[in-house]
């Protein structure tokens, strides 16, 4: 009961004190409150970009080995003019590994050329993608088939002018009525429309957007397009299994077989890349680490100004209530209790700077974005909450000290 009567009273003398002296208090808060939007908004930003590119990203599948001419990032032994000398990846090594590996769980090869024209009768849909897929290629990654079919087996290995579309290109071509079963023109060739994949929406980073782009059958894309050495180049993806965690082993395996296919002896180096979505991840890491402690840096210097601003106060506090402590303290008052008396004051303080902070961040999320959705978590406001505590702490806690210990005697007189 004490406890509350403590709470209750402590809190009693911080809304006097908030009322009493309304716009020093403001003015005080103000740096506590720019320091809590700065270092949230900041951290919020992040977190929703990281989720946006993550979710932009998702396009290259999880537990999925990429083999390619190029590495997603430059490393190694190897300096980059070197890798224009490696060879591209070719439907023969697609073939044998799709045979001879064990520890897969689907195997597939892709190809893609950007800035194509779909035609139908007198509309056209420019700059849109256009990628050819092998038949396992759902193995290793989603085709969102929203209307209509995926492909056969035979119309992949027959190199059949068939298509799927992405919701853009359908609702330009095709706003009032379905696409199915019309024909598109592509590179000077007649499609037919297969299917229709469901709206993905704008993504982040150059990832495809699915919206704005048309899959055939691979070999019915390298037909239309050269590929190899100096044509469009072509990625072969292995699907790993779940019970290979960390893929070690069908990274191994592939690397392997890899370097057999390609005569490689042991002493030669890799003339191939084996690219993991990790590394994509890591790329944009570094970025964020590097907002984030920006973030920090601003709202320090923020906060480091609204802590003197409420410490500060707590010293006025002292000074204008010393005949009230002596008061308390010769009735009978423990030090303790005028402690924490200012202590919560200062941090009842410091907390109303961090909520108004807290505020104009969710403000600041209310915001309609259409590339990049914003939302203030949990765990954000938790941290700023702790961090407007923790100010409030640090700010109070000398004037704390300094009440509690007076002299009730002196304090009595001080009036």
């Amino acid at each position: 009961m004490i406890y509350l009567r403590l709470i209750m009273e402590s809190f009693r003398f911080a809304w006097q004190a908030l009322r009493a002296n309304l716009l020093r208090t403001i003015l005080s808060l103000l740096g506590v409150t720019i320091g809590i939007f700065a270092i949230i908004s900041v951290f919020t930003l992040v977190d929703s970009l990281e989720r946006n590119v993550r979710d932009s990203m998702s396009f290259i599948g999880e537990k999925v080995l990429y083999v390619e001419k190029w590495p997603w990032s430059f490393g190694g032994n190897h300096p980059w003019w070197k890798y224009f000398q490696w060879p591209q990846p070719t439907v023969r090594e697609f073939r044998l590994l799709e045979r001879n590996l064990n520890n897969d769980a689907g195997v597939a090869i892709m190809a893609d050329r950007g800035n194509n024209t779909f035609k139908y009768k007198n509309s056209s849909y420019s700059n849109a993608s256009l990628m050819g897929i092998s038949y396992d290629y759902t193995k290793v990654n989603e085709i969102p088939v929203e209307d209509g079919r995926y492909f056969t087996l035979q119309e992949i290995d027959a190199a059949r002018n068939v298509l799927i579309i992405g919701q853009e290109v359908a609702q330009t071509l095709f706003p009032n009525q379905s696409p199915l079963g019309q024909q598109v023109k592509v590179a000077g060739q007649r499609f037919n429309i297969i299917g229709v994949m469901e709206k993905q929406g704008e993504s982040l980073f150059g990832a495809p957007n699915f919206d704005q782009m048309g899959i055939i059958p691979y070999f019915t894309f390298t037909k239309l397009f050269a590929t190899g050495p100096y044509g469009v180049g072509s990625t072969i993806a292995v699907k790993g299994r779940d019970d290979d965690p960390g893929l070690l082993e069908l990274e191994y395996e592939v690397r392997g077989m890899m370097r057999n296919i390609r005569g490689l002896r042991p002493r030669d180096e890799d003339n191939f890349a084996v690219n993991r979505p990790e590394m994509a991840a890591e790329a944009v890491s570094g970025l964020f680490q590097v907002v984030g402690l920006a973030g920090w840096v601003i709202g320090g210097f923020a906060i480091l100004v609204g802590g003197f601003g409420i410490a500060n106060i707590m010293f006025v506090s002292v000074k204008e209530r010393t005949n009230i402590i002596g008061i308390q303290k010769s009735l009978g008052a423990k030090n303790y209790f005028i402690l924490f008396q200012f202590l919560f004051e200062s941090v009842f303080l410091s907390l109303i700077g961090g909520g108004l902070g807290l505020l104009l961040v969710f403000l600041l999320t209310l915001i309609p974005q259409d590339m990049m959705a914003i939302s203030l978590s949990i765990g954000n406001i938790i941290l700023g909450l702790s961090v407007s505590a923790v100010i409030g702490i640090l700010s109070g806690i000398i004037p704390a000290v300094l009440a509690s210990n007076l002299d009730p005697v002196i304090a009595i007189r001080s009036k």
